[in-house]
């Protein structure tokens, strides 16, 4: 058998960026099952939700998003704290970082072990590493809902957190008039889950459920297409939460049995592998996923740190 190259070590084509107009003034942009980036416009000025990687991918992005608007970024959205999410905040010159406040304290905890760990897995993504000036800060946090308004006749734009799920300190955008959520990593559209950092059994159950009850008619996730549609939405919902379930249910099982952990891996992958196979980074994330599954059913409340070091131990133990 042929050894799996490490993580997302090997995927280096460039992938084609698409900017979408959601509605007046709001923006995706999808990247073929790379991290989904957005913008909304207020009267005078932007919310930006994402940061991508390095400041150099960002500025490829705010170059798109400047030949529709070319107002200020008062505010910069981060709805987790994963590095090739988060370190490219440099670039937008906020006047505002949100996240929530598990979010703020994920990054004094780990942020520069999880920065190492997720360049090394996915070193395309991180174009202009030396750009990077150190480690985002959030200068705004809040705890349950943070709610912007967007000036004029545009309404409100509401920064929500529904509960642990992909991490501690998941946060979405809502914007209530077009009826347009971005989702972040809580709901993945045609994109496999990564769950190294995630409390799996709350995703599932009320984290989604909360997701689900905003009532989004367009839904932008962390990585796929743009879901159109309340049917589009509440499949990718539903798709979110089956992956997570039929993970709970094969780790469990296996580990239930008193089977080992590379048991799990390998039938959690049987089970997963014909549904979501073929969608971007599902063979990348997996190894990751059911370890953070397996420790999360043992007892361990909260996910273990990830270094550079674990990542190459668990790869080689379950992908090897």
């Amino acid at each position: 058998m042929t050894k799996k190259a490490f993580a997302s070590s090997a995927d280096l084509a460039e992938k084609a960026q698409t900017l979408e107009v959601l509605a007046d003034g709001v923006y995706a942009l999808t990247a073929e099952g790379d991290p989904n980036i957005g913008a909304i416009e207020g009267e005078d000025f932007l919310v930006c939700f994402e940061a991508l990687a390095t400041p150099v991918a960002a500025r490829e992005w705010l170059a798109k998003l400047r030949e529709h608007t070319d107002k200020p970024v008062r505010y910069l959205a981060l709805s987790h704290y994963h590095a090739v999410r988060v370190l490219g905040a440099s670039a937008f010159d906020a006047d505002v970082i949100v996240a929530h406040e598990h979010t703020r304290a994920l990054i004094a905890e780990r942020g520069k072990e999880d920065w190492v760990s997720e360049f090394g897995r996915m070193p395309r993504l991180a174009k202009g590493a030396e750009s990077v000036p150190g480690l985002t800060w959030p200068t705004l946090t809040f705890s349950d809902r943070l709610t912007i308004d967007l000036g004029g006749d545009r309404g409100d734009l509401v920064l929500q957190y529904c509960g642990r799920g992909h991490t501690e300190g998941d946060l979405v955008a809502w914007l209530p008039r077009p009826k347009i959520l971005y989702a972040g990593d809580l709901v993945e559209a045609e994109a496999a889950l990564y769950t190294g950092d995630a409390f799996h059994r709350e995703w599932a159950s009320s984290t989604l459920d909360r997701v689900a009850a905003v009532g989004a008619e367009v839904l932008i996730g962390g990585r796929g297409g743009v879901s159109r549609g309340a049917a589009a939405v509440e499949a990718a919902i539903a798709q979110t939460r089956h992956f997570l379930d039929t993970m709970i249910r094969e780790v469990g099982a296996v580990r239930d049995a008193g089977g080992t952990l590379k048991e799990a891996f390998e039938r959690t992958h049987a089970a997963l592998e014909g549904g979501y196979g073929h969608w971007p980074i599902f063979e990348h994330c997996l190894p990751f996923d059911v370890s953070r599954l397996w420790d999360e059913l043992s007892g361990v409340e909260r996910p273990v740190v990830w270094t550079a070091e674990r990542d190459r131990e668990v790869w080689d133990q379950l992908q090897g």
